[in-house]
């Protein structure tokens, strides 16, 4: 079983991951970085990205995250093609195992294993995601503006997205499975009361249909589940918003999370429950979930990491 022996060991890449991994470098703490099941993480399925800071034209998400590890590499950043399937935070040096059987050994970790949005699992759903199906509005609403949109759910998410996509298209139509919201009742009024939105009670999406080239999401197929009845809706957009799941069943039990198993953090920080121990970008954030704000959260991490380092040294 091979040993590698770090200061700092990052688990998770996306921007909160490759950030870290830049600061950290740059610091002299050579940092290794596994890179996980989907190197780059949610941004490798986001079409075009437009609110990154830095870039006048619209950038590709791929091609972002592609460059954010070339410049981690650059600095210095050890990646490896791998994925973490145990730790040990129990004792120090902390511990963690990949399934290529390798040993990380490391005084202080940061943890960027990212959310997923949860997915319908439905007929063109992956064929048109990032082709007008997102779970973001708040990253990709501005495409669809003076456009008909649709949002998926009954939640506070739901209610959220909806609102904020009427400053961009023309018809928000939500789409639910319930005859009544489980959002906060403040949101219903405002949803009530906005004449861009139409709501769909007792609804579910069963299909979605678009062009093949250039790939473009037209239409959804949505079933009454009362008497099954179906009908087709022309719209150029859909937001899935039923809710994110972080990746964290690797630290349950082993690190205090929230109720619906986010990893929790000190205020203003990101330390974690366990000192030396680090959580940056959506494991931990249920609020922003922006590439930017992840982005912050690494370097924050970085730098406190860093300073844990410093001292027990």
């Amino acid at each position: 079983m091979t040993e590698n022996k770090t200061k700092l060991l990052i688990i998770g890449s996306g921007p909160a991951g490759y950030t870290a991994a830049i600061y950290a470098a740059r610091a002299n703490l050579n940092p290794h970085l596994v890179s996980g099941l989907t190197p780059g993480g949610q941004l490798t399925i986001t079409t075009d990205v437009e609110n990154y800071p830095g870039y006048e034209n619209v950038i590709q998400g791929p091609w972002l995250m592609e460059q954010m590890a070339s410049q981690a590499k650059k600095v210095g950043t050890v990646i490896h093609d791998d994925i973490i399937k145990e730790v040990d935070f129990s004792k120090k040096p902390f511990l963690a195992i990949g399934e290529s059987n390798k040993q990380y050994i490391a005084e202080s970790v940061i943890i960027s294993t990212g959310a997923q949005a949860r997915w319908l699992k439905i007929k063109g759903e992956d064929k048109f995601k990032g082709y007008g199906i997102s779970a973001c509005a708040t990253c990709d609403g501005f495409f669809f503006k003076d456009k008909e949109v649709a949002v998926i759910g009954g939640g506070n998410t739901a209610a959220e997205e909806a609102l904020f996509l009427t400053n961009f298209a023309s018809k928000v139509n939500i789409i639910h499975r319930r005859d009544s919201l489980r959002s906060e009742k403040i949101l219903q009024e405002r949803l009530f009361k906005n004449p861009k939105i139409k709501i769909h009670w007792n609804k579910i999406v069963k299909e979605f249909k678009g062009k093949d080239s250039p790939r473009e999401l037209e239409k959804i197929i949505i079933s009454d589940i009362k008497n099954n009845s179906q009908e087709e809706m022309d719209i150029n957009g859909v937001f899935i918003a039923i809710g994110h799941d972080p990746a964290t069943k690797l630290f349950l039990n082993k690190l205090k999370m929230d109720d619906e198993n986010y990893i929790l953090t000190k205020p203003d920080s990101t330390e974690t429950s366990v000192e030396g121990v680090y959580a940056a970008g959506d494991v931990k954030d249920k609020i922003y979930r922006q590439a930017v704000t992840a982005a912050g959260m690494g370097c924050m991490a970085a730098l406190e990491a860093e300073k844990y380092l410093s001292n027990k040294n």
